[in-house]
């Protein structure tokens, strides 16, 4: 089977690209951004018509954390509706039947009781700082919904909790909290410095999934997407942590001692985003990689790949 990964060098898809390989797929496409320009509806197509992939992972996406989010909305929902509905919809016009495409937690409703079912989705407001983001992957949601009912295809939405592992982005300003974390606690510990600055007041609480986890779920859902009855299945560990907790367990893994400052000038976000993953857990799935060694596996990789 020739299966396309779009977005094959970022945090997801390199790791769905890796599971592939490591189950023996080798017919893969994985096009980098100057191969292929997924922001152009031509371009997209003339590739499926020449390339004709037969699964696709749609991984790409124009993402960040609280602060990119909250920084570049108009990049946010301008950039990601182009990059995922050209995808979809290219996909289903060349007669794909199977497509995995990635959501996220955060397009859930900003005062969802926890933990989260997939039929919350749209039942209530979304939160503020994230909502263009959360508005463009809830159009990829519903288009490939669409495109279930009206045509008998099987293009799954998977809703994935915040994500963490190796090769993500460890840029302070515009990273998620962990990665910014995980640079922060380095950054202390290599400069020797007392204080350890967290953004908000670190009461939210956050659920977090190991990408490598992610993938085995994906590799799962691939292998049975006949017999799935659903357009969304969220995908979490079952657990979070508040993220004044998770600063003090970088803090022990990475080896050092400092003073956690809230910078409460910095927004909060949600106040909980835990998931309910009881369908896919049912289907057969559970997470292997508890947290503590999830980010001992993130540091090491950071240490090797990202530090100069």
């Amino acid at each position: 089977m020739k299966i396309l990964v779009t977005g094959s060098t970022g945090l997801v898809g390199n790791a769905i690209v890796k599971n592939l390989k490591k189950n023996k797929f080798i017919n893969l496409l994985t096009p980098s951004r100057k191969e292929l320009d997924l922001e152009s509806y031509t371009k997209v197509e003339t590739y499926f018509n020449i390339n004709k992939p037969e699964f696709i992972f749609n991984a790409a996406g124009f993402v960040g954390g609280i602060s990119a989010n909250n920084k570049y909305r108009t990049e946010f929902i301008y950039k990601n509706l182009l990059l995922q509905n050209n995808v979809i919809y290219n996909a289903h016009k060349i007669g794909i039947k199977y497509l995995i495409n990635f959501g996220s937690s955060c397009i859930y409703p900003k005062n969802s009781k926890t933990p989260i079912k997939e039929s919350f989705l749209l039942n209530g407001k979304l939160e503020d700082t994230n909502e263009p983001y959360a508005i463009a992957k809830i159009a990829g949601l519903k288009l490939c919904e669409s495109i279930n009912r009206d045509f008998k295809k099987k293009f799954l939405t998977v809703m994935p909790t915040n994500l963490y592992g190796p090769n993500d982005s460890y840029d302070l300003n515009n990273s998620h909290v962990l990665p910014a974390l995980i640079m922060k606690g380095h950054k202390c510990k290599a400069e020797g410095k007392s204080k350890f600055i967290v953004w908000g007041d670190g009461s939210p609480k956050r659920e977090f999934l190991y990408v490598d986890d992610l993938a085995v779920a994906c590799f799962m859902l691939m292998k049975i997407i006949n017999n799935i009855k659903h357009d969304i299945i969220n995908i979490g560990s079952g657990k979070e942590i508040s993220i004044g907790d998770l600063s003090n367990k970088v803090m022990n893994i990475l080896g050092f001692k400092a003073k956690v400052i809230y910078d409460k000038s910095k927004p909060n976000g949600t106040k909980s985003k835990l998931i309910d993953s009881s369908i896919i857990n049912d289907l057969g799935w559970k997470p292997k990689i508890d947290l503590d060694k999830g980010i001992l596996l993130t540091y090491s990789d950071f240490l090797k790949n990202h530090i100069k």
